[in-house]
């Protein structure tokens, strides 16, 4: 099976920015001419992720309040006070929880998402960063 490997870069906001990058991955898919198989998306970070939700305002405020509320931010977290001047300790523990990487499967050239599904990478950084993320498509 031939396996395609595509690349995006995003400049993202930090503090929860959600960026939906479906479309970008549809092209991507698009480009491989690949017609059936699945889709891996890997995000190169361990202060982001990439998710699936339904890609809304509510459910975007939602996220961001989930994540202050379940790893909130703290000097004392290790992170923090063995890394001199570092403040995102929540920011590497969040994206361990959310993971780094998505199966998504694809038939006729198109991805096989729900009708509200979206993906989208969550940063969860303390500031703003370039973030490279893996698309490999893997199929016929």
């Amino acid at each position: 099976m031939p396996v395609v490997t595509q690349w995006l870069n995003l400049r993202l906001q930090g503090d929860g920015h959600i960026e939906n990058i479906t479309k970008d991955v549809q092209h991507a898919l698009e480009r491989s001419r690949l017609q059936a198989g699945i889709l891996t998306i890997f995000v190169q970070h361990t202060t982001a992720s990439v998710m699936i939700i339904e890609d809304e305002p509510g459910i975007r405020a939602d996220t961001k309040s989930f994540w202050d509320r379940l790893i909130p931010p703290d000097p004392t977290w290790q992170h923090n006070t063995r890394n001199p001047g570092e403040t995102n300790g929540h920011s590497h523990l969040r994206g361990q929880l959310q993971g780094p990487s998505l199966t998504v499967p694809f038939t006729d050239a198109a991805l096989a998402l729900g009708t509200w599904q979206q993906i989208v990478v969550i940063d969860f950084d303390t500031q703003p960063r370039t973030r490279r993320i893996l698309l490999q498509l893997i199929g016929e």
